[in-house]
């Protein structure tokens, strides 16, 4: 039977974010990949020049009018630009199954992207989902926090994440050392799952590439933490080919489909 797996997400028109991205992740992955918008960006591998969020009503038709039809097997939900689209998504995650929350706060800059109220209103759904995946400052937000400084004080920020409410959380370590070392915590186990740093500044779109590569392949997995260690692992791919695409004059996006192409076909 084939896997469906729906993003709820804003839209990136250079293709290496958003719900593009992870539209290819869930392709590249196995998972027939559906969407719902939540925003609109004016965004390049330059920069993000502009946002226009969908009002919430509209978001709620596009919600009403898929799951009628398709429920999905597991959904990734990204940006969510304001409160009222936060609280709106919110009501439809109890009703869905393998939900993974990207909490899309602050950019890897450590620049905050919402107001306090949609940063609030993120925070409560942080307790409906069944796997968030903030990177190291978007967990530093959600506790009102400084930034982890080290890997023992990201681990003991996923424990306080868990005991605030999250099921499982997936805290990304960023350049906190030459591992990339990621975080998972749930009720029962914290576990560090180490990788390898790749020398590229093709960047862009790796935390909704992982979040939805964690959604797609869920339903193909027997658990929560090899579901992570496989989307990893996939990214850690997209990452090491990503130079091969040559897109864009500043970061880059990885390359979805490394497994796929061809490599004299990329670019």
């Amino acid at each position: 039977m084939t896997i469906t797996a729906l993003t709820i997400a804003g839209s990136d028109p250079s293709g290496g974010a958003g719900i593009q991205a992870d539209l290819k992740a869930m392709s590249a992955l196995g998972a027939y990949g559906m969407s719902v918008i939540t925003a609109l960006t004016a965004q390049s591998t330059r920069g993000v020049a502009g946002v226009r969020a969908v009002d919430a009503g509209f978001t709620r038709l596009q919600l009403d009018a898929l799951l009628d039809d398709i429920v999905p097997d597991a959904t990734k939900i990204g940006m969510l630009a304001t409160a009222e689209l936060a609280s709106t998504v919110g009501e439809y995650l109890p009703a869905l199954s393998a939900t993974v929350l990207d909490p899309v706060m602050v950019a890897t800059s450590g620049d905050r992207l919402l107001d306090a109220d949609a940063v609030d209103a993120v925070r409560r759904l942080c307790a409906s989902a069944d796997l968030i995946t903030p990177n190291l400052h978007e967990a530093a937000v959600l506790l009102d926090e400084e930034p982890a400084r080290d890997l023992e004080g990201l681990a003991a920020q996923a424990r306080r994440l868990v005991e605030r409410g999250a099921r499982r959380v997936l805290v990304k370590g960023g350049h906190l050392d030459d591992e990339a070392t990621d975080v998972y915590a749930d009720g029962e186990r914290l576990e560090l799952l180490r990788g390898h740093r790749v020398d590229t500044t093709s960047t862009h779109g790796t935390g909704c590439t992982l979040s939805s590569a964690i959604a797609a392949l869920r339903p193909q997995r027997s658990s929560w933490l090899e579901a992570i260690t496989d989307a990893k692992a996939y990214l850690t791919g997209a990452l090491e080919h990503a130079d091969a695409l040559g897109i864009g004059h500043g970061h880059g996006p990885v390359h979805h489909f490394y497994r796929l192409w061809p490599e004299h076909g990329a670019g």
